[in-house]
C-alpha cells in the first residue's frame, strides 16, 4: 500500500470491520489478505466445490523437515500473524471479482457465491506456543476445518511462518554465540529484502533474543526498544571546531552553565595527551572529528556515544571521545561509550578499554573504565565466534545484513500436508523417506529428564493416553525400525494448544505480548541440552512416535503403496 512513497505497515482495521463480532486486529502487513496465495489454491477449492467435497472435514499439519543453518534446532515464530489472518479471513466483493477473472471461463457463479460466504468460523487451529524451540516432523500448527477453506489458508500460513521462524532461529543462534551478557542490536533495515522483510526481521530478531532495533517503524508497531547514534557522514561533515556557534552547555542538575564547552574539551584533550601512562600513543587528533563529537554531545549530553573509526580509532577517535566525555563529566553527565565499525574489532576494543581504564585511574574519574563499546561492520555468527575466541572488550554488537537476510540459508522449507479427511487418516508417500508424512490427527508431547533438559518429542494418536511422569514409554523413530528407546519422563509437556477454536466451544489460548514471547524463547533455549544447540557438530534431538502410531504408519504405508509386478 503506497502513501507518499512509503509502504505503510498498519493493522487491517478496514478488513476487520467487515467481520461483525470479531475483535482481533488484522495482520500487521495489509498485503496479507485471502488473495496472498497461489492460484492453484483457488483452482483446487473450485474442484472440491464442483465435486461436492468442499465441506468435508480435513486436518492439515504444518511442519518442516530439516533444521536450518546446519544446526539441530529451530525457533517457531509467526503464529500471531497467522491467527490474525484467520480471524479476519473474508473475501471482499472486489476480491471475488478478481478471482472470477483469474479462473478459467468454466467457473460457475455458484462457486463465486460460495467464496462470498466463507470465513474461518468453522476452522480450528492448534499450535505450539510462539517462541518455542521445535524440531523436524513435529506439527507447528494443525488446522482442522472444511477442506476447501483450509486449503485456501495453506500458502499464506506457510508464508507467515517460514521466514518468521527462519530469522528468529538466526537471531537465537547469534545470541547463543555472543552470550547472554552481551547486548545485541538489529541494524538490518537498509539491507533487508524490502520493507516487509525489514519489519518482520526486526520483530522476529527481538523474539530470538536481540535487545533493540534501529528500525523506527518496528519500534512504533511492536514496542521494540530503539538504538542508534550517528554516521561517518555526520563526522566528516564538520571541518573544524570553529563551526560550532552555540558553545554553552548547562550542567546536568541545572545549577550552572559552561559558557565555552569547546574550550573545556580542548583542555581535557591536552591533559590526555600528556599522560605518561598512555606512552604518547597519539599526538594531534583530527579536529573535524572532534568538532563533530562536541556538536553531538551538545545535542545529546545524556546519551553521548561516538563513532570513532572515521579517521583513526586509537590516534584520534578514542582520545577525542575521551576529551568530550571528560568535559561532560565535569558538568555531571555520563557519556555512554563508543562504536567501532571497521578494523580488527577484538584488538581495537581491547586497546580502547585499556585507555578508558588508564584515564579512570590516572585522572580519578569513577566508572570511566566501564564505558560501553559497541561493534558493528558486517558481523555474523562466524565473526562473533572468532572475536570471542580472540578475546575482546565489546559490550554490544550491532548486526545487520547477515542477520536479517538469513544469508546462510534462504528458506526454512515448511510444508502443509493433509493427514486426515472425514476421520480417515491419509499419508503422502515418497521414495525419499524424509518426505513421507505422518498420518492422522496427533497429539505431541515433550518429555523432560531429571536434569530439567528436554529429552525427546513424541507424537501419539489423538485418542492414545497421555504419557505420564514416572511411567516408562517406548519412543520409536517414525521410519527406522531399529531406532527406539524407553524413556521415563520427569516432566511431560503437551505442545499443541488451541489458539482458534472455531465452533468447537473449546477454550482459546490468548496470544501473549511480544516481550513474553521473547522471554519464552530465551527460557526454551535454557531448557535445551547444550550439545543440541551448540554451533559446531550439534547432537541431533530425538523426535519419535508412540509404538501404536509407529505400527499404524507402516500399516497405512503398506496399504497405500502400489505393489509392483516383475515381468
Amino acid at each position: 500500500m503506497q502513501a507518499g512513497g512509503r509502504i505503510l505497515f498498519i493493522t487491517m482495521e478496514a478488513r476487520a470491520s467487515q467481520n461483525a463480532g470479531r475483535v482481533m486486529d488484522g495482520p500487521t502487513n495489509p498485503m496479507v489478505t485471502p488473495l496472498l496465495t497461489d492460484l492453484y489454491q483457488f483452482t483446487i477449492a473450485y474442484a472440491y466445490w464442483k465435486a461436492g467435497k468442499h465441506n468435508e472435514r480435513a486436518v492439515f499439519d504444518l511442519y518442516f523437515r530439516k533444521n536450518p543453518f546446519g544446526g539441530e534446532f529451530t525457533v517457531f515464530a509467526g503464529l500471531e500473524e497467522c491467527i490474525k489472518l484467520i480471524a479476519n479471513f473474508k473475501l471482499t466483493e472486489e476480491e471475488v471479482s478478481f478471482i472470477h477473472k483469474s479462473l478459467p471461463g468454466s467457473c460457475e457463479e455458484g462457486f463465486l457465491n460460495y467464496l462470498r460466504e466463507i470465513d474461518c468460523s468453522d476452522v480450528e487451529v492448534y499450535a505450539i506456543s510462539e517462541g518455542t524451540v521445535v524440531f523436524p516432523k513435529v506439527p507447528l500448527l494443525r488446522l482442522e476445518g472444511p477442506v476447501a477453506v483450509v486449503q485456501l489458508l495453506e500458502t499464506p500460513v506457510l508464508n507467515l511462518v517460514n521466514f518468521a521462524s527462519l530469522v528468529t532461529t538466526n537471531a537465537a543462534r547469534h545470541r547463543l554465540v555472543a552470550g547472554q551478557s552481551k547486548m545485541l542490536f538489529e541494524f538490518g533495515l537498509r539491507r533487508a529484502q524490502g520493507p516487509d522483510g525489514a519489519i518482520g526481521a526486526s520483530k522476529y530478531c527481538y523474539i530470538g533474543g536481540f535487545d533493540a532495533t534501529s528500525n523506527v517503524a518496528a519500534g512504533r508497531l511492536f514496542g521494540i526498544p530503539l538504538r542508534g547514534t550517528h554516521s561517518h557522514a555526520f563526522v566528516s561533515s564538520f571541518m573544524s571546531p570553529d563551526e560550532i556557534l552555540e558553545r554553552s552547555l548547562c550542567s546536568s542538575d541545572g545549577s550552572s552553565t559552561c559558557e565555552d564547552f569547546v574550550t573545556l574539551v580542548h583542555s581535557w584533550l591536552s591533559k590526555i595527551q600528556w599522560l605518561k601512562s598512555l606512552g604518547g600513543i597519539f599526538g594531534e587528533t583530527n579536529q573535524s572529528e572532534l568538532a563533530a563529537f562536541i556538536s553531538y554531545a551538545l545535542a545529546f549530553p545524556n546519551n553521548f556515544l561516538a563513532l570513532v573509526d572515521t579517521y583513526d580509532v586509537i590516534r584520534s577517535g578514542v582520545p577525542n571521545f575521551c576529551a568530550v566525555a571528560l568535559a561532560l563529566s565535569d558538568l555531571g553527565y555520563r557519556a555512554v561509550g563508543i562504536r567501532l565499525d571497521s578494523g580488527d574489532l577484538a584488538y581495537l576494543s581491547s586497546e580502547a578499554r585499556k585507555i578508558f581504564h588508564t584515564i579512570e585511574k590516572e585522572l580519578g574519574v569513577p566508572g570511566f573504565g566501564k564505558m560501553i563499546i559497541t561493534a558493528s561492520n558486517d558481523l555474523n555468527e562466524e565473526t562473533l565466534d572468532a572475536i570471542r575466541k580472540q578475546g575482546h572488550e565489546v559490550d554490544c554488537f550491532g548486526i545487520g545484513t547477515y542477520l536479517v537476510t538469513c544469508y546462510a540459508q534462504a528458506a526454512l522449507g515448511c510444508v502443509f500436508k493433509l493427514v486426515e479427511i472425514n476421520n480417515q487418516p491419509r499419508i503422502k508417500l515418497s521414495e525419499d523417506v524424509s518426505k513421507v508424512s505422518i498420518p492422522c490427527k496427533k497429539r505431541c508431547y515433550r518429555l523432560y529428564g531429571k536434569e530439567g533438559y528436554s529429552l525427546v518429542d513424541i507424537m501419539t494418536g489423538e485418542n492414545e493416553p497421555c504419557p505420564k511422569v514416572g511411567e516408562r514409554i517406548l519412543c520409536r523413530h517414525p521410519f527406522s525400525e531399529s531406532q527406539r528407546a524407553y524413556v521415563v519422563p520427569k516432566r511431560v509437556e503437551e505442545l499443541l494448544k488451541c489458539y482458534w477454536p472455531g465452533k468447537s466451544g473449546k477454550v482459546r489460548e490468548e496470544l501473549p505480548a511480544l516481550k513474553d514471547i521473547r522471554d519464552h524463547c530465551i527460557k526454551q533455549l535454557e531448557q535445551m541440552r547444550p550439545d543440541h544447540i551448540r554451533r559446531l557438530n550439534p547432537t541431533p534431538y530425538k523426535v519419535s512416535v508412540s509404538a501404536k502410531l509407529y505400527d499404524f504408519i507402516h500399516f497405512l504405508w503398506l496399504n497405500e503403496a502400489p505393489v509392483g509386478e516383475l515381468q
